[in-house]
């Protein structure tokens, strides 16, 4: 499970950056911010899983909604197919 929230920790900074990237280039109204917010969102995610204790109730829902989130990326290279739900 640490490699999908490693996995999710780096697509959130590395889209963090691309949009950084877009904005300077063409001006912060070249791109939408609304995903900027959801991004925060999972990473928050990811963190609170890090730390729960797997003994928690909440801990498989948790898991399994990672794992949803992170077919977002099913195309990117470090994608793991074991990580779908």
């Amino acid at each position: 499970m640490d490699d999908l929230l490693k996995f999710i920790h780096a697509r959130y900074e590395a889209d963090n950056h691309a949009y950084a990237e877009v904005a300077h280039r063409f001006g912060g109204d070249a791109v939408l911010d609304s995903h900027l917010p959801m991004l925060d969102l999972i990473d928050t995610l990811a963190r609170v899983c890090e730390a729960m204790d797997p003994a928690d109730p909440r801990f498989d829902g948790l898991i399994y909604t990672l794992r949803v989130l992170a077919q977002s990326y099913a195309e990117h290279p470090d994608y793991c197919e074991e990580w779908r739900p």
